[in-house]
């Protein structure tokens, strides 16, 4: 199982990269203004992902004791968490995969202290993962699902404000 973060995507050509550079730099142009000359978002916030497991223990074990994210609670209707697994008794899900409008990764914000203990704790249990920068790691959940644990702070990516 690859860590990576392209998820085993070929390499793109200097040509292609060219192209998508210059379409993203089309687009910048287009929508992205000044920050001050930006209104507000009206939205407040991501409520809550809400990912399907396929073992409640094992994903438990796995945020609580690798990743150094305590339970907070477990309860039937599931609704109203930061990240929510749900086990969807009967459903049989099939492995992750990059579909479009799926998930790509999931991106935690740590603390730089915390993130370099979660670092050693996947080193300890074998986990392969990208080491991007001295701030971001990907890596794969118990599922496959692809995450990252990020030191930036929110709003900040590789030292740069991204709000």
């Amino acid at each position: 199982m690859t860590a990576s973060y392209s998820g085993g995507a070929d390499e793109v050509s200097g040509s292609e990269r060219d192209r998508l550079t210059a379409e993203r730099d089309r687009i910048r142009a287009a929508y992205l203004h000044p920050r001050d000359a930006r209104p507000p978002s009206t939205a407040r916030g991501v409520h809550h992902v809400a990912l399907i497991c396929g073992d409640v223990e094992r994903t438990t074990r796995f945020y609580q004791e690798v990743l150094g994210f305590p339970l907070t609670t477990m309860f039937e209707n599931r609704a109203g968490n930061t990240i929510a697994y749900f086990d969807l008794p009967g459903v049989d899900p099939v492995p992750y995969d990059e579909v479009l409008g799926g998930l790509h990764h999931l991106a935690i914000s740590i603390e730089v202290e915390h993130w370099r203990q979660a670092r050693e704790r996947l080193d300890a249990e074998g986990i392969p993962y990208d080491h991007v920068d001295g701030t971001s790691i990907y890596f794969r959940g118990p599922d496959g699902e692809r995450l990252e644990l990020i030191a930036d702070p929110l709003r900040w990516m590789y030292g740069e404000r991204v709000d």
